[in-house]
């Protein structure tokens, strides 16, 4: 007898539905096809575990189960669920094969017939709803996520027999979870700017770089700040729209990162891998790709602490993304894109031993060295960072003072305010750091006075055509913070400020 059953694979952040056939006929020997992996092959011991451990039995005649379309990669034990009842549907053992039709089934099984977590249930939810689906049966573990798609039906059960006494309609019908609401979030509260004395120019340079999503890299000696800094960024950032938590929790849906009363992602992520990271674990890949850091951080920020410190060809990898948005991981049978709209902040020493241009310690290294060191970051990265800003240590009179600066609250009220100016004038969810060149032309105009001045930067600094766009865009930011329909030349001269790495001498 043959019987459907349907499951959902994940591909990328979207899910695609596989009809899952099995086939009870006459002959010997179990067969799973349709391009399943290891986990997928193993499945038929689990489910037959399963399956004898609550009363049934388990055929001995040929069983082939059929996974399609056949031409796309399986994964993953979450196909356990769909198969173990398309075989218990197929050997008239329970009845309704027709209902089972009606819903997505997916759920790993355990020996005695237990249902346990998966991963990338929010985009599988979606994809349900989309394709007509009566609903979604899952573990129970994941209930609270698909509830986040509203007016979809969920049932979570903790056991294979619950599953059978649905469909036997011996029990009545389980009652989805609740539907979490969206209220937006920011970092933990004991994360304020007010806590960081002095440095009110790097305060300065992080709300624009807030205020127009721009990249920015934070060069100082060791203690003088640089993480302390970073690590509040994410306070001052615009609340969350629901499109983007929707997005930013599907990255960690299938990245498996979500807990079990984890439902929607409400805050901005802040992503810090260590420098030893490798290329895939950065922005994504395997065998089955997965997102990467920089798809974790995406509608976030990606701090990148000790930045020279990371291997060279791991840090090149992020130019296209940082272009782009998102990153394109290519397989021999398939290419998967990954959503990779981060904050770039990176912190460096400006040399080995970390005291190069130090108002009070000397530095110890040998000429040559600092940029040498420098030198570890390419230039077309550093183009693509658009504020660099050297971060000079706090005096001792500001250390022990008891005066607090702005809050982080104060200063996400005038970054949103920016970030409402740029949604109007672009008439879409796009900020001063991706417009293109077309983009610049128009919205980016500068007087007389101001491009007199930008030339006389281009030429005494030799900045690159993309550093030439990178000030725009910044000056375009500063504008939108004071409220400027036009860009002044005040507001170009600040621009011009937040790139010391461009200045002439600066590192030997």
């Amino acid at each position: 007898m043959l019987v459907k059953t349907f499951g959902s694979a994940v591909y990328g952040v979207e899910a695609i539905t596989i009809t899952v056939e099995v086939n009870v006929t006459e002959g010997l020997h179990t067969f799973i096809v349709g391009l399943p992996d290891n986990a997928v092959k193993e499945s038929i011991q689990r489910v037959e575990s399963a399956i004898k451990t609550n009363g049934f039995y388990m055929p001995r005649t040929k069983l082939i189960v059929n996974l399609a379309p056949a031409g796309i990669r399986k994964s993953g034990a979450a196909f356990d669920l769909p198969i173990a009842l398309g075989v218990l549907a197929a050997t008239d053992q329970i009845p309704g094969a027709q209902q089972l039709e009606n819903f997505t089934i997916m759920g790993e099984l355990g020996l005695g017939g237990s249902i346990h977590s998966i991963n990338g249930v929010l985009p599988i939810t979606l994809q349900a709803k989309r394709e007509g689906f009566k609903g979604v049966i899952i573990p129970p573990q994941n209930a609270r996520e698909a509830a986040v798609v509203k007016d979809f039906p969920v049932f979570s059960f903790t056991h294979i027999r619950e599953v059978i006494e649905f469909f036997r309609n011996e029990c009545r019908q389980p009652s989805a979870p609740p539907i979490p609401s969206f209220t937006t979030s920011h970092q933990p509260e004991d994360l304020d700017f007010s806590d960081v004395k002095g440095q009110g120019y790097i305060k300065r340079a992080l709300e624009i770089a807030a205020a127009g999503n721009h990249n920015v890299l934070l060069i100082g000696a060791p203690g003088a700040g640089k993480t302390m800094l970073a690590k509040r960024l994410p306070t001052i950032l615009p609340p969350l729209t629901m499109q983007e938590a929707l997005e930013t929790t599907k990255i960690h849906s299938v990245a498996g990162k979500l807990t079990e009363h984890s439902a929607l992602i409400t805050h901005r992520p802040f992503r810090s891998p260590h420098h030893t990271i490798s290329g895939n674990a950065l922005v994504g890949g395997g065998s089955i790709p997965q997102p990467g850091e920089i798809s974790l951080a995406h509608n976030g920020v990606l701090f990148l602490d000790e930045l020279p410190e990371f291997n060279r060809s791991v840090l090149e990898v992020m130019r296209q993304p940082m272009e782009d948005g998102k990153v394109t991981i290519s397989r021999a049978r398939a290419s998967v894109d990954f959503p990779a709209n981060f904050m770039l902040m990176a912190a460096m020493n400006p040399c080995p031993c970390g005291y190069y241009n130090h108002p009070e310690k000397e530095c110890s290294c040998h000429p040559g060295a600092v940029q040498k060191y420098l030198n570890k970051i390419s230039g077309p990265l550093l183009d693509r960072i658009d504020l660099h800003i050297e971060v000079v240590p706090v005096s001792y009179t500001h250390l022990s003072g008891d005066s607090s600066g702005e809050t982080s609250a104060i200063i996400r009220e005038r970054v949103t305010a920016a970030r409402e100016w740029q949604t109007r004038r672009y008439k879409g969810h796009i900020n001063n750091a991706q417009i293109t060149g077309k983009m610049i032309r128009k919205f980016c105009r500068i007087d007389a006075a101001g491009d007199q001045l930008l030339r006389n930067a281009m030429s005494r600094l030799h900045l690159s055509a993309r550093a030439y766009d990178r000030i725009l865009k910044v000056a375009r930011t500063i504008a939108d913070l004071a409220g400027a329909e036009n860009i002044q030349p005040e507001h170009v001269a600040e621009a011009i400020q937040y790139r010391c790495l461009d200045r002439e001498g600066w590192g030997g």
